[in-house]
């Protein structure tokens, strides 16, 4: 259904030291373009790239934050976005503005006819200067644009046609693009972002029905790891996937984090060009992680685990390419 998932971001205040910390603490690339900031749309997010070409990587890093101040571009956002807040938890240290997926136009219109059809709650970002191009949210509507989770099954989904991105022509081809001429350590790609949820049948039942949005492949249970896993995948085989995730330990990693923080957003995973060679970097940097030398999560392969007290309370894993 859906071609890329276009960031695995994180909402938090001062995204321009966030944007920083990522750049010291893991070695992403930042450049001042890639910072976005507009006066009518009070927020400002950066698009970090792990690999500098988006062909290669398309899904970004977005450490952004919204502005208390008036949202000329889209008065209801600011009532949306506290809804969200509210239903992730006040004090969840990982959360998300949106679950951001982008389709070509001609799936994004047949997707808003459905919705339509339906009769399913969502509301339209009206177009403005800085934004030129449509942008949809499920779960409101513009009379109460308060977040609901009957439509996406709690994965707080915004839909925006992939055209506006301005992806390069290759990003589209097949095989995939490879970076060429990797160096040892260097990032690949977001190669997955999980989310939490309490009921993965009851969440994969509304992206089955409501939005005709199946999984890549059957439900996995990883009794070592202590949950389920649902992969959301994307036709662009470059894109990260979301991996919808159901606690079934309550002292495994899913399970502490569920019932310490509740759903929401968790992992950020990149692939590297050797794992070994990553902690090493990792190491000069001073940054604090853990070796799992077989990952459940990644085929028994080896997994770094980034110390969440570097960055934030933020969930960053390593895998091998």
């Amino acid at each position: 259904m859906f071609d890329l998932l276009m960031s695995a971001d994180m909402m938090l205040a001062d995204p321009d030291g966030m944007a920083d910390i990522l750049v010291k603490r893991l070695g992403v690339h930042a450049h001042p373009n890639w910072r976005q900031a507009f006066d009518g749309h009070p927020y400002v997010a950066h698009f970090l790239r792990v690999h500098k070409s988006l062909a290669v990587a398309p899904t970004r890093i977005e450490p952004q934050w919204h502005l208390d101040l008036p949202n000329h571009g889209d008065p209801m956002f600011h009532d949306f976005l506290d809804s969200l807040k509210a239903y992730q938890g006040a004090h969840r240290p990982m959360i998300t503005h949106s679950i951001v997926l982008a389709l070509q136009g001609a799936k994004f219109d047949l997707m808003m006819e459905n919705l339509m059809r339906r009769r399913l709650r969502f509301r339209m970002a009206r177009r403005t200067a800085d934004m030129p191009f449509d942008r949809m949210w499920m779960g409101c509507t513009p009379e109460d644009p308060r977040y609901r989770p009957d439509v996406d099954g709690g994965l707080c989904i915004e839909v925006m046609p992939i055209e506006p991105l301005q992806l390069p022509a290759d990003t589209f081809t097949t095989p995939a693009p490879q970076p060429r001429d990797p160096q040892p350590g260097s990032m690949v790609r977001v190669t997955a972002r999980g989310f939490l949820v309490r009921n993965l049948d009851e969440t994969l039942r509304c992206c089955s029905s409501n939005l005709d949005w199946e999984p890549e492949s059957p439900v996995e249970h990883l009794p070592l790891e202590g949950y389920r896993r649902a992969t959301m995948g994307f036709t662009l085989p470059n894109s990260a996937s979301l991996d919808v995730i159901e606690a079934t330990r309550w002292n495994g990693e899913a399970g502490t984090y569920l019932n310490a923080w509740g759903p929401g957003p968790w992992y950020i995973r990149i692939a590297v060009n050797g794992l070994a060679a990553k902690a090493e970097d990792l190491k000069a940097r001073g940054t604090r992680f853990t070796w799992v030398e077989e990952s459940e999560a990644v085929g028994g392969k080896p997994l770094i685990r980034v110390e969440p007290e570097d960055l934030r309370g933020q969930v960053i894993e390593f895998e091998d390419y």
